[in-house]
């Protein structure tokens, strides 16, 4: 027995009371109308599922009122089953079913084939909507799971699958899934909050599966009174945590499908997420183990340092800088391998090794980027590099400087500043000898070296970034540190940089 409302619209009260009759006792609930305005005024009123409607009415025929039913998005998609005792000829019939009828019986009628009519087309009309809906959710569905798997970050990718999973379902949703460090963050509402939250424990294999729970176990958000929770839980691997989808039980169709099938997109796009934060996380660590712990302390210099791995988004790259005390005097570079990877990282360990290595031996700037150039076409011939290279005399403030299509060095002496051009082709290409840059740093100048983060962006040309650090470089802070930092939070502002920064500042002090 199908549970439904039906309105039965007749002016003849003998007959009314049949048809109210027959339909109460086989389960429907019934409500009544004499007249055809009155029938679509009840309409507004009340949620029907059927109409049930004579053909012959006091103030407008049934052919009108069945017409206005099916033309008025108010009334919503209702069936409705004419019955006449006079309209009961082909014709009428006919005029009947081409004007939005669902069907049509001539008197007199049957207690059973009215019964079995009604219940026929509601069947018809449940199973349409279904149809419907399902294809409605679907399109969201689709919609839904390109946001998921265009979010950068894995609180982005959990607000988008909550607003989605809410616009589908049409009530309140709950996305949960594990970050790469074992966080468990769920995401709730439309538009979404994130926040910590971790599921109560339930086993669930490789694969995914439909519960219903009690909203008490999922008090991360107030439910409607009486309401069930049905819960998507969807896992790739079995080294993985599962990610859940919990939304209203009533909004759910039998089996779920929509819900099983966004908790699986969840899954992938968290998979792909986790495994990316995994391999950054990786990169980062490596790179920043292969950096300086800590600076050298040179009698006479201030030396400060900064290095800003890029946003989560993009994969770790070749940035580095090192600096050491050679005898007397300070070696400094600072390069950058082409390329984000975990390859460029290893790339530029070896190349900041060899650095080191070949000035030891006691090469000058430039004979070091020679041999580091012939290094790298012999065991690196797919890779390139710039390099910035320099030896500095504390008690002289005397620089000889070397470069390997690096940016140039920043010059500050007096509130002045200028940029040096130490010539050459980067690394890793053959290329006639660097030649060499002499000049003396005097007592209260600084010199800044950085890698091309600091400076390039993708929607302005590179001598305007050049300009922006020659202005926020006109003065210089006591700390060097805190210089460096200043020029990070001016040249690149609130935004998630694209691009690894390293700065490095050597400051001759002036004892006079």
């Amino acid at each position: 027995m199908i549970a439904a409302t039906v309105l039965v619209v007749d002016d003849s009260a003998t007959k009314r009371y049949l048809l109210v009759s027959w339909l109460t006792r086989a389960g429907f609930t019934v409500l009544e109308a004499e007249t055809g305005g009155e029938a679509l005024s009840r309409l507004l009123e009340v949620e029907v599922d059927l109409v049930v409607l004579d053909v012959k009415l006091p103030d407008m025929n049934g052919f009108d009122v069945c017409e206005k039913i099916k033309a008025d998005p108010r009334y919503g998609v209702l069936p409705v089953i004419h019955v006449s005792a006079h309209a009961v000829d082909v014709n009428d019939r006919t005029q009947g079913l081409n004007r939005g009828a669902d069907a049509y019986l001539v008197e007199p009628i049957e207690p059973g084939e009215l019964i079995a009519t009604a219940q026929a087309v509601l069947r018809y009309y449940r199973a349409r909507q279904r149809a419907e809906l399902l294809a409605e959710r679907s399109l969201r569905l689709a919609e839904t799971t390109l946001a998921i798997n265009s979010a950068s970050v894995l609180p982005a990718l959990l607000a988008a699958a909550a607003e989605g999973a809410s616009d589908i379902f049409g009530g309140p949703v709950v996305v949960v899934a594990e970050t790469s460090e074992g966080e468990s963050l769920a995401a709730v509402g439309n538009p979404a909050s994130v926040r910590r939250w971790a599921v109560p424990g339930h086993r669930v294999a490789v694969g995914s599966l439909l519960r219903t729970d009690d909203p008490a176990d999922w008090n991360v958000i107030e439910w409607p009174p009486g309401e069930t929770v049905t819960v998507a839980a969807a896992r790739l691997r079995v080294d993985r945590p599962p990610v859940y989808v919990a939304a209203p039980g009533s909004s759910q169709t039998p089996g779920s499908p929509v819900l099983r099938q966004l908790s699986q997109a969840v899954a992938a796009a968290v998979e792909a997420q986790r495994s990316f934060d995994e391999e950054h996380r990786i990169a980062v660590t490596l790179q920043r183990s292969l950096l300086q712990a800590r600076l050298p302390e040179v009698p006479g210099l201030d030396l400060g340092v900064l290095y800003e791995p890029a946003g989560a988004q993009t994969e770790v790259g070749g940035d580095f800088y090192e600096l050491t005390v050679l005898n007397d005097r300070l070696l400094v570079a600072i390069g950058d391998v082409a390329g984000h990877s975990l390859h460029a990282a290893t790339v530029m360990a070896e190349i900041r090794h060899a650095v080191r290595a070949y000035a030891v031996e006691g090469h000058s700037p430039s004979a070091v980027l020679e041999l580091v150039n012939r290094f790298m076409r012999t065991v690196l011939p797919a890779d390139s590099a710039t390099l910035c290279l320099l030896t500095l005399e504390p008690e002289t403030g005397r620089i000889r400087m070397a470069g390997a299509g690096h940016l140039p060095p920043l010059l500050h002496v007096d509130g002045r500043v200028e940029f040096l051009q130490p010539r050459g082709p980067l690394l890793g290409i053959r290329a006639p000898r660097r030649a060499e840059l002499e000049l003396t740093l005097p007592p209260g100048g600084t010199l800044v070296l950085y890698t091309d983060g600091l400076i390039e962006r993708r929607d302005a040309d590179i001598d305007e970034g050049l300009r922006a650090l020659a202005v926020s470089a006109a003065e210089v802070e006591p700390d060097l540190d805190v210089f460096c930092r200043r020029l990070l939070t001016q040249l690149t502002g609130a935004r998630e940089q694209a691009d690894d920064i390293a700065v490095v500042a050597v400051r001759r002090r002036d004892n006079s």
